[in-house]
């Protein structure tokens, strides 16, 4: 029997990748409009590769952006670029269709829910205070809380010693088959792939297949 859900953050309750990439767009359009002569494809694909190359988290990219196009910071392109990334963040981050109605029926069934996230904790809370979901969930295991990312098995080891529950009492649903798949597994936790929010493919499989948050009200 669950008593328990467990989620992902981006990709699974938050549509991350299309605002991130919203966001970098509106970011190099500010500075093309302030004199930046790239053109918006070639610009996006040198800040796609710092972040790649660091990690999506990373929160100087812009500046090593800078440095790589222009050889300096321009601080008035840099200021530019993170106001409009700013703006842009906050008017679309939004949480996938049926999120609240779905984590408002769980709560329902007396079901405990959280969050196991790679994110740094501060911004995962404010992803989380901005969609105001911050209400509905026990715990956030954050990257802080092990310094371990999925699939490690300790950011859900963490997990499981908040809930004081068994494994197989757990589900966890996440859109990364190798990461938040295979290390709930790893765990011992019931599984459901978030295929509406799916980025990246993998071999692992869960046990259950999610075309839209609320298919998991059937499975519980």
């Amino acid at each position: 029997m669950i008593k328990a859900v467990l989620f992902d953050l981006d990709n699974t309750l938050i549509d991350f990748i299309n605002i991130k990439i919203k966001c970098i767009k509106d970011a190099i359009n500010a500075m093309r409009n302030k004199g930046l002569n790239l053109s918006e494809e070639d610009a996006f694909s040198e800040i796609i590769l710092i972040y790649t190359n660091i990690n999506f988290e990373y929160s100087e990219v812009f500046q090593d952006f800078l440095k790589k196009v222009l050889g300096r910071i321009d601080y008035k392109l840099l200021s530019v670029a993170i106001v409009a990334y700013r703006k842009t963040r906050a008017n679309y981050v939004k949480p996938f269709n049926n999120v609240k109605k779905t984590l408002e029926e769980l709560r329902k069934k007396g079901l405990k829910l959280g969050i196991i996230t790679d994110a740094p904790k501060i911004k995962a809370w404010i992803r989380i205070a901005s969609m105001e979901l911050e209400d509905y969930f026990d715990f956030v295991i954050a990257f802080e809380d092990t310094n371990e990312k999925k699939p490690s098995m300790l950011p859900f080891k963490k997990a499981l010693n908040e809930l004081k529950i068994s494994p197989e009492q757990v589900l966890f649903v996440g859109d990364n088959p190798e990461r938040d798949i295979k290390g709930a597994k790893q765990a011992g936790m019931k599984t459901a792939l978030a295929k509406y929010g799916q980025f990246l493919d993998g071999e692992e499989t869960a046990d259950y297949e999610l075309t839209d948050i609320k298919d998991l009200i059937k499975i519980i």
